[in-house]
């Protein structure tokens, strides 16, 4: 009932503020419009509370970081999210066609969060800083890509198993767009030639979808992508899987086949660097699959078949905090998590879990998730991507776990784990593998360097920017109304480091969201954004016109 009074007030307000704006009157317009949302305001802090998840129940209280964050910017994992890109009504063709997935705002997608996860202007320059970072903490040299290095992209095709049969309607696969996009920035920004990229996953075959995609690309430097997968598989162009001659992960956990040493596919441990492309969702078995669990298709025990067959014995749904975890020993490995550049959870169209169909969430509004998240920190990506799917009830094994996080933990702290266990999986200790947090809530969605910490993960949350676009569109649903008016009242006189503190509230950009806050509020209540026209941005070089929907 008060919220209910509140939103009254608020919309009966709404009529004379568009009153006295179209008589000229900005001012007035805005004290009204103040007035409108003090009685949002107080009808939110009767009211409103943060959504809570079904069952999902983290190990450890919001904002609490642990480890030491990884990348150009420590911790730091970018989340674009574009609803328009996936446009799949769930009956007509495939949601991989480019009818219903959007290749050049995949594109788009792709090309932002890179320049927001290195912090530069071009792509270019993102991937330079990408490949200086990495070059000088793992090989001690600051240098860039150099012309011959190999790289192998670690996909997540498990629901790939019959032996070139076409994907079923709705199959959890990886986007053949994004891993275009991907592709084409290697070889066209970064420079890199087509026989130096490898996709890959030992276990499992890689569909016609993104076989077709890449391969019948009219550049010839796309047609020189080499795909590896399990070797009883390996027909119609793909190649086989062979393990890399001494190159193993040592697993701690007692009791497994050769002593724990599992080897490694030979295309990863060629590759100078790694990327790890992976698919976020729900699973039977572990609780949660991302980056960490996506090496499972990288490795095989002696005289058994590609995969991590006895591994799936040493974790589970359900695992007490201070558990030993295989998934540390993949991150922590020089052959895999020690080799990887770079970090990207896929999640334009997320399955249900590890076997099932893609399925719109309904933390996103009944719609498909249309996001994509980039980090250099494998445990920072991780931490956000098992926040997401805690937010979302269908993600039933997340859902019904318990300890899910216990791997992060484990990870972050890898020199001195909770579990106690010692992690050498070549032989030596492991550090800190990057850091671990939870958000503070599902609406706010805000880590430790998000509320002006100098520690923990920082969610840099990207949109494409269009021509025409109103900047106290607050909610990004091509209106200014009361659901703006709500989310601005959330943050009333914040500043950088208060939990209610977020960046787009400061429409004047004085680090304070205040008075002239309201007033450019006020200037735009009521209008509405004109069909979409992409910004080609710097470097970009072109710029993609669409419909919103």
């Amino acid at each position: 009932m008060i919220w209910l009074m509140g939103l009254a007030g608020a919309v009966l307000a709404r009529r004379r503020v568009a009153a006295l704006h179209s008589q000229a009157r900005p001012l007035a317009a805005a004290l009204l419009l103040m007035a409108a949302g003090g009685s949002v305001w107080l009808a939110l802090e009767l009211t409103d509370r943060p959504r809570v998840s079904a069952g999902f129940v983290p190990s450890e209280p919001p904002n609490m970081p642990i480890g030491e964050g990884r990348g150009v910017y420590p911790g730091r994992v970018v989340w674009v999210y574009e609803p328009d890109v996936t446009r799949w009504d769930g009956r007509t063709g495939d949601w991989w066609d480019d009818e219903n997935t959007d290749p050049e705002l995949t594109d788009l997608m792709v090309s932002e969060a890179l320049r927001s996860l290195a912090g530069q202007r071009t792509d270019a320059e993102a991937w330079d800083a990408l490949f200086r970072y990495f070059n000088r903490t793992v090989n001690g040299v600051d240098r860039g890509y150099q012309a011959g290095e190999k790289i192998a992209i670690k996909l997540n095709m498990n629901q790939d198993r019959n032996n070139g049969a076409p994907w079923r309607l709705g199959a959890g696969m990886p986007s053949p767009q994004v891993i275009h996009s991907l592709i084409g920035q290697l070889i066209n920004v970064v420079g890199v030639a087509g026989r130096d990229i490898v996709l890959y996953d030992a276990t499992r075959y890689i569909g016609d979808p993104i076989f077709d995609k890449i391969h019948y690309d009219a550049n010839p430097e796309f047609q020189q992508v080499r795909l590896v997968v399990v070797p009883w598989m390996a027909i119609n162009g793909r190649e086989k899987a062979y393990e890399g001659t001494g190159a193993f992960v040592h697993f701690a956990y007692p009791g497994l086949p050769n002593g724990g040493n599992a080897w490694v596919a030979r295309c990863a441990v060629e590759a100078a660097y790694l990327i790890n492309m992976a698919l976020p969702r729900s699973h039977e078995s572990f609780g949660m699959t991302a980056t960490a669990k996506n090496h499972f298709g990288s490795i095989k025990f002696p005289e058994q078949p590609w995969g991590p067959g006895p591994l799936h014995n040493t974790g589970g749904r359900v695992v007490p905090l201070g558990t030993y975890s295989c998934l540390v020993e993949l991150i922590g490995s020089k052959h895999l998590g020690g080799k990887t550049l770079l970090y990207i959870a896929d999640a334009l169209y997320p399955a249900v879990d590890n076997s099932g169909e893609v399925i719109p969430f309904r933390a996103f509004d009944n719609d498909w998730c249309s996001s994509l998240f980039m980090s250099q920190d494998p445990v920072a990506i991780d931490s956000v991507c098992l926040d997401f799917l805690g937010d979302e009830p269908a993600s039933l094994y997340v859902q019904r776990g318990l300890g899910l996080d216990n791997y992060l933990h484990e990870a972050a702290l890898a020199y001195d784990p909770p579990s106690r266990t010692l992690y050498r999986p070549d032989g030596i200790p492991l550090p800190s593998l990057g850091v671990h947090e939870h958000w503070n809530n599902p609406i706010d969605r805000q880590y430790s360097r998000n509320l002006g910490l100098d520690a923990g993960i920082e969610l840099v949350a990207v949109r494409l920017r269009r021509a025409g676009e109103l900047d106290a569109d607050l909610v990004s649903d091509g209106v200014v109304d009361e659901r703006d008016l709500a989310a601005f009242c959330r943050g009333w006189l914040a500043v950088p480091g208060d939990s209610s503190w977020s960046e787009s509230l400061d429409l004047s950009g004085d680090q304070r969201t205040d008075f002239r806050d309201w007033a450019s509020l006020a200037r735009e209540w009521g209008g509405r954004t004109r069909p979409w026209e992409m910004n080609a941005g710097p470097d970009r070089g072109r710029a993609a016109l669409y419909e919103g929907r």
